[in-house]
């Protein structure tokens, strides 16, 4: 079964039941690109519309919209952020036109859900039209970015949430492993004792970092250009419109967004998208970082580092009996790669906008929910199948340090540079330990020495 809707190319099927209509349908024809609809980003779907919730309340406060009109979409909208009729938001997340089809497709479905909540029937348009009422005062280059703006700031919640699960599971093995001494190194060679701690405590406080660079590049997203309409001169909003929508916005989402200052600016500019790409870039790069280091501690067990033990997941090999893989770090890698290609898509599509608007947005939408929503996954996945089973080889780390040449650095204030290093040397080429030589040598006595080489006193735990 079908109805017929009409635009400005002629007439369309449409399936009778659908909630989208005519726009929508050349839409999905236009573009198959990734077989990803906008139903795969609920915040953005949540965003559309609190954005036409808060236009419809602007107008009738205004007097533009009858009553029962406004009250059916603001209904629609409702129940749309509450999770109903996502699956009817189906065109390709990367679409040419702005963002047009998306913005489309949102007025679509809540026109006819206000409809059939008005007793008519679907494509009725005549008592609720997609554009002369859900769209009424607002372009696709005000509404579509407003909220892409909000489903970002929303989303990035989550991942600073996740954040804080990581770095709590590294802070919690930085306490359990505070005293295990172990070879600290620069450019993979022995460098200076530290603790295993230490080693770990630095994860945490890298994550912790981050987040507070997050939440200042997020803040930028609170600026919004709701009112603009097509390029930032206000054509065809009514006066008060802008501040009344606004305002709207800012209670149905409970988010402090604000009108930029100037919106002919703020309509075309895409620089807040390009600063929390980069964020993101940053904190992919870190995490990355710290992944290498963990498959790099576990390697072996026998042919390896094997300073700890990461939980075993799942078997490593097809072929290799009784294999394990450092497999979460591994997929944690692979997603900071993913960002990493995401900030240069991002980029690309930010410099590529021309005079009064970026056509390129929706790409940059499809980036960052990418960027923020893995990266968010990564974090929990790290934290709890990961990190929080870690368990070390205290023998192991020991044995490194009384047997690394690099101890010989701890005792350069009391033996004397040119005594280390002689030392050192010797050491190296007999493979005889350190702490023997210099006893040996009576460069210091057995009693010093100890104190010199307790754990508290190499790794400065005192």
């Amino acid at each position: 079964m079908h109805r017929v809707e009409h635009d400005l190319l002629g007439d369309k099927e449409v399936p009778a039941d659908a909630y989208w209509g005519v726009h929508t349908a050349r839409a999905r024809e236009n573009f198959p690109i990734t077989g990803t609809a906008i139903s795969a980003y609920p915040h953005l779907v949540e965003a559309l519309a609190s954005v036409k919730e808060a236009a419809a309340r602007a107008n009738a406060d205004l007097g533009l919209l009858k009553p029962d009109v406004a009250d059916a979409i603001c209904e629609a909208c409702r129940e749309i952020r509450g999770g109903a009729l996502h699956d009817q938001f189906v065109v390709d997340v990367i679409q040419g036109g702005a963002g047009t089809s998306t913005n489309m497709n949102a007025n679509e479905v809540i026109a006819n859900r206000a409809l059939e909540l008005l007793g008519h029937e679907k494509g009725e348009y005549a008592h609720v039209h997609p554009n002369e009422h859900v769209n009424l005062g607002q372009s696709t280059n005000d509404a579509y970015p407003t909220a892409v703006n909000v489903a970002t700031i929303l989303a990035v919640r989550e991942l600073a949430e996740a954040m804080v699960v990581l770095e709590r599971a590294f802070a919690a093995k930085a306490v359990e492993f505070h005293d295990l001494l172990k070879m600290g190194r620069t450019q993979l060679q022995d460098a200076v004792p530290m603790t295993l701690g230490q080693e770990f405590g630095t994860y945490a406080v890298m994550l912790g970092e981050d987040r507070l660079q997050l939440t200042e590049a997020v803040a930028l997203l609170h600026e919004i250009n709701l009112g603009a309409t097509a390029i930032g001169t206000g054509l065809n909003a009514a006066p008060g419109y802008a501040e009344a929508a606004v305002a709207h916005l800012r209670e149905i989402t409970g988010l402090p967004v604000e009108t930029a200052a100037d919106l002919v600016e703020a309509t075309q500019d895409c620089g807040a998208f390009v600063h929390l790409s980069g964020v993101l870039k940053r904190i992919a790069v870190k995490l990355s970082k710290s992944c290498n280091d963990l498959r790099l501690l576990s390697s072996g067990p026998r042919a390896g580092l094997n300073e700890i033990n990461l939980p075993p997941v799942q078997a490593g090999s097809s072929i290799m009996p009784g294999k394990i893989n450092p497999v979460i770090p591994e997929v944690v890698n692979q997603v900071a790669f993913e960002v990493i290609g995401n900030d240069v898509a991002i980029t690309m599509a930010a410099e590529a906008g021309q005079l009064q608007l970026n056509a390129f947005e929706p790409l940059i939408l499809h980036s960052l929910s990418e960027s923020i929503t893995h990266l968010r996954s990564a974090c929990v996945v790290l934290a709890e199948r990961c990190v929080s089973g870690i368990t070390a080889n205290a023998d192991v780390m020991r044995g490194y340090v009384e047997n690394s040449i690099g101890l010989v650095t701890a005792l350069n204030p009391s033996i004397g540079y040119a005594a280390a290093t002689e030392i050192a040397k010797e050491a190296l080429e007999t493979g005889r330990g350190v702490a023997e030589l210099v006893v040996e040598k009576g460069l210091l006595p057995a009693e010093e020495l100890a104190k010199l080489l307790k754990p508290e006193t190499l790794a400065r735990l005192s």
